[in-house]
């Protein structure tokens, strides 16, 4: 029997095997619908739409109307998110009968699932009617995947253009990418799933007779159980665009670690591939319109160096164990009978091996679908999704998000090297100036901005404070985590904060909000400052970056730049942690 760690090192080869043997073709795809290269049997779909929205493909519009259009769309999907929550009660497909979501849940939910970050305060099954799944949650999973591609696609326009004062038109990506990329895809996903168990129904709660009965202990009082409720609904449909569109808000409050979601190995492997076959995809993309396409490799290298970093050091840190069980006698070593490591909150039939890649994953992307409880991970174990959504969630990333993230470091990058070696920074024919480098300033400083001040207040008001459980470092680091979760669009959670309150709430949804739309603004203004600019030509002088040494240099940016700013509050939390849980063994 292999060892853990050649289980988990030949588990990641598969994944990213597969993940790039399925982000060629899909790239291509991309390409097509960026450029608007169709078959001409969807346009003549399409036609029908365009006259209905009072626009037209080659209606491409400027940075600030683009972004007014998308800021508009995003609103009223958040309005109407919040209306079908308070409104549940009096509407259909409610077989469980379940009351109005009070107001500070749903305004935090709404924005949650329209800022593509899913983050829950709530038990889906036993809170969401079987309508609000599919028609607020399920299509907003559609519609925020959609944005954030779309955002991409006016950057990638924004290098591509020669001199133009356009970046596109909102109203037809996000139509294009839904319709034509989006839709297909999960619509396969969804059958596939369904045929490894995946609930998909529209029944009721279904009670089950225990084999066993089971002793529980309520207000003081021993109760016995010999029946379970069973939640049902459309579970399937909901799951696939969560994993596809990087949203993570599950059917059920264990999410993906719940059997109803994902029952098998090979429905966790589907899953994993789904969340990031996108934004993989999209460095292809990438390449292809901006003609060159080491372009993209050169991006995807950077992300799949972090990437395979990731997973070693989280699949070092849990499967070394906790000193404090082995000081109580509990054997954590490997050998022919057990996995050994740390298996706490982790799921017997994934184990370590899926358990930390697929962590890593869902943090690494903007997804926040959970197979393990990250409030179970060693301090090191917690320390890597908390450090991959801290850089901003680009490697790999959220669809459409963790490409325009890493195109903004390479910007820096370029524009590092250059005052390094006294030349003018380009960057793919596009000169970087002032202007474009103010505003990949706050692209990244914005996030950090958001986290750190939100941490403050948190620590700082009693109402904060009165939601850890868990006083000292750990309970700073689940602080931490909600508000580096929140404010990178990311949705999962260390769970041991009481965080559906209304000062957390509230506080979330502001920092959610603002770390979404604060960080696409200034990003589709930087494509309206690129897009305006001539592509020049590549001269003996040109830096080149496509080769080992920008990928180098590109790494040593995320890292520098990406995480300077959270170490203070990182030494405060998980690394103290460890030196607490490690110091007296």
């Amino acid at each position: 029997m292999a060892g853990p760690y050649t289980q988990a090192a030949v588990l990641t080869a598969l994944f990213l095997a597969l993940l790039l043997a399925l982000a060629w073709p899909l790239g291509r795809w991309c390409a097509a619908l960026l450029e608007g290269r169709l078959p001409g049997w969807l346009m003549t779909v399409e036609a029908p739409l365009w006259r209905l929205l009072g626009t037209a493909p080659d209606q491409s519009m400027k940075w600030t109307q683009y972004a007014f259009a998308l800021l508009a769309f995003n609103a009223l999907g958040a309005l109407l998110v919040y209306a079908l929550q308070r409104l549940q009660g009096g509407l259909p497909l409610n077989p469980a009968g379940f009351a109005a979501v009070s107001p500070d849940s749903a305004l935090n939910t709404a924005v949650s699932f329209v800022s593509n970050t899913n983050w829950q305060g709530y038990s889906g099954e036993q809170t969401m009617s079987h309508l609000t799944q599919m028609l607020a949650l399920t299509v907003q999973n559609f519609l925020s995947g959609a944005t954030g591609v779309a955002v991409a696609f006016a950057l990638i326009r924004g290098f591509a253009s020669r001199s133009l004062a356009g970046i596109g038109n909102f109203w037809v990506d996000v139509s294009r990418i839904t319709l034509w990329l989006l839709l297909p895809i999960a619509v396969v996903l969804s059958l596939a799933l369904v045929g490894q168990g995946v609930v998909q129904n529209f029944d009721a709660p279904q009670t089950a007779t225990l084999l066993e009965p089971v002793s529980y202990t309520d207000a003081g009082k021993t109760l016995t159980a010999t029946t379970q409720s069973l939640a049902m609904g459309p579970v399937a449909s909901q799951e696939a665009i969560k994993m596809l569109g990087t949203n993570g808000g599950g059917f059920f409050n264990a999410n993906s670690a719940h059997p109803f979601e994902n029952p098998t190995a090979l429905s966790n492997l589907l899953q994993m591939l789904a969340i990031f076959a996108i934004p993989a995809a999209l460095c292809f993309t990438f390449g292809r319109a901006v003609g060159d396409l080491r372009q993209g490799w050169a991006v995807l290298a950077a992300m799949a160096v972090l990437f395979v970093a990731a997973v070693l050091a989280i699949v070092l840190a849990e499967q070394a164990g906790n000193p404090l069980l082995t000081s109580l006698g509990v054997d954590q070593t490997a050998s022919a009978l057990q996995a050994g490591g740390n298996f706490e909150g982790k799921e017997t039939r994934f184990g370590i091996a899926a358990s930390s890649l697929f962590t890593v994953i869902t943090t690494a992307a903007s997804c926040g679908a959970v197979v393990a409880m990250h409030d179970s991970l060693t301090p090191l174990g917690g320390l890597v999704p908390l450090v991959l959504m801290q850089l901003g969630e680009i490697v790999f990333g959220g669809v459409g998000s963790g490409l325009y993230g890493m195109l903004v470091f390479a910007v820096l990058a370029v524009f590092i090297a250059g005052l390094m070696i006294g030349r003018t920074p380009e960057y793919i024919g596009k000169k970087i100036e002032s202007h474009e480098m103010k505003l990949g300033a706050v692209v990244i400083l914005v996030t950090p901005l958001l986290v750190l001040v939100g941490t403050a207040i948190a620590v700082g008001a009693d109402a904060g404070k009165a939601g850890i459980a868990n006083p000292g470092a750990h309970g700073f680091s689940e602080i931490l985590y909600a508000l580096s979760s929140a404010g990178n669009n990311n949705g999962s959670a260390f769970a041991g904060l009481s965080a559906n309150t209304p000062f957390y709430n509230a506080l979330l949804a502001a920092v959610m909000w603002l770390g979404r739309f604060g960080v696409i603004v200034p990003v589709l203004a930087l494509a309206g400052s690129l897009a305006a600019k001539k592509r020049l030509p590549v001269t003996p002088g040109t830096l080149p970056t496509h080769g080992p040494l920008f990928v180098v240099l590109l790494i040593g940016t995320v890292l520098l730049v990406g995480l300077l700013n959270y170490v203070p509050a990182l030494a405060l939390g998980p690394v103290v942690e460890h030196l607490m849980l490690w110091g007296g063994h």
